[in-house]
Formats: C-alpha cells, structure tokens, sequence
C-alpha cells in the first residue's frame, strides 16, 4: 500500500488541466480536481504536509473497510486528501438529495454517510466537516446519479447539508464477538 512521504509535491499541470501529485520515482498522480475546482494557492508547487499525511491516513483506515481493491484504496484516499486542502469552498448541493434526518446528524472526517436521491442510493466519505453542511465523496466505482445530466463518479466531492445525510459507519466495521460457553 502506498506510505505518505516528504517527498510528494502537489502541482498543478496546464497541459493535463489538473492538480496533480508527484509520488517520486517517476510516478504522478492525476487527481480529480480540474483547475475551476481549485483554490489559487494550489497552481504552484505544495508540499505534500504533515496534515495531508495525517488526513491520508484517516481516510485510508476508513477506507480499508470498503469492497476496493488495494490500488483503488490508494487512489480514493489521495482523491480525498486532494479535496480536503485544495477544494474550493463551495455551496452545499444539498436539493439533489432526500431529507433523511432532522438535521442533527454529528458527523466526523472520515465518516460514511448515506445520500439518497430520487433514484439512486450512495455511500459518501466525510472529507470536511462544516457546522450544517460537510463536503464528502463519492465511495462507489458507479456513477451516482443526480439528475438526468448530473452524476457523480468515483472519488469526486460535493458539499452537502446534515439533514441529507444519513451515517452508515457500522455498515462497514465489524465489532469483535466474544462466544461465551
């Protein structure tokens, strides 16, 4: 599985029209994030930081619970690190979704939470926790549909309000039984 480094530089990359990451050893990483997506500070060179490391290690624990293979683990854990320091802040899309709760939802970085739309049903991924609404990405390899022209593909955010959000963490994290006889 691939370890965080000091030595990863983000960058963005006109010719490709999106931020990347240099991984070292010739490898880079395209993140999902195109250039209208991005704050301003991530067109120059950014170090890859101790907090994106520490957020890249929170997301992959999570990560770890769900049916992905390992390099697509990877690659889902760098997506939300990526949106997590260089999303632009956004307003929540939340009329895409159903109302699921009455708002009071406490969510964490790192969360599952369920989002329903009028015809699909997806598992989302907590990237930023906001005091009514969070931004959070998509965990499916399918394309979640908002709308008739509208979807979401893997790994990509969006921010939504509490009160579409339904947690779904113990979905994924099998608690130890102890058999007692």
């Amino acid at each position: 599985m691939l370890k965080p480094s000091d030595k990863w530089t983000w960058y963005y990359d006109d010719s490709e029209g999106h931020l990347m990451l240099d991984l070292g050893d010739g490898m880079v990483f395209k993140t999902n994030l195109p250039r209208k997506l991005i704050v301003d500070c991530a067109i120059g060179i950014n170090e890859f930081s101790v907090d994106d490391a520490a957020a890249f290690m929170t997301y992959k624990e999570q990560i770890a619970y769900l049916d992905l293979s390992e390099p697509r683990q990877a690659e889902l854990a760098l997506y939300c690190v990526a949106a997590k320091r260089f999303h632009k802040p956004v307003q929540p899309k939340s009329w895409f979704f159903d109302s699921l709760s009455d708002g009071s939802v406490h969510v964490e970085e790192g969360d599952f939470v369920q989002l329903n739309s009028s015809s699909h049903s997806g598992v989302f991924i907590i990237l930023e926790v906001g005091e009514c609404a969070s931004l959070c990405a998509s965990v499916s390899l399918e394309e979640f549909v908002l709308s008739g022209s509208k979807t979401l593909v893997f790994g990509q955010a969006i921010k939504v309000m509490h009160d579409r959000m339904l947690p779904v963490n113990h979905h994924f994290q099998v608690q130890p039984i102890a058999m007692v006889g």
